[in-house]
């Protein structure tokens, strides 16, 4: 279900389907019908299961870390950090972009203070944290 979740562009919706899909699976697990009414907390407490929002933002957090730190030309590192040639974006909402959630959290130097590890696991939390807040 999370495969190459490292590269998703988080929002409140995806994160809701995800929750969504695991309490279904949860709920599988331990032979419940919805029309049981167990809460959402005591299925997670019986199952023992992590938030898969917050497991998806780890993922992701660890993965951007790791394009931060690539030393060679690779593909990856050059598509996150490239910008379009007229430097504007199309009218309206904009779409999310991969690295747009990691900018909020760490600013637009994310990629140096990402070559820190200790640092860039520190800020970890905070990045996670923002995401708890639907589970």
């Amino acid at each position: 279900m999370t495969y190459g979740c490292q590269t998703w562009s988080m929002t409140k919706a995806v994160g809701q389907k995800l929750r969504v899909a695991q309490r279904a699976m949860e709920r599988k697990m331990l032979e419940l019908k919805l029309t049981d009414k167990i809460l959402c907390k005591e299925i997670r407490n019986k199952s023992q299961v992590s938030d898969i929002v917050q497991y998806v933002a780890k993922q992701k957090w660890k993965w951007a870390g790791h394009v931060a730190r690539l030393q060679d030309n690779r593909w990856t590192l050059r598509v996150t950090e490239w910008q379009p040639r007229n430097g504007k974006r199309s009218r309206g909402r904009q779409a999310r972009r991969w690295r747009d959630d990691i900018v909020r959290t760490m600013g637009n130097t994310w990629t140096r203070e990402a070559k820190d590890r200790e640092e860039w696991r520190r800020g970890a939390a905070g990045f996670i944290l923002q995401w708890m807040d639907g589970a």
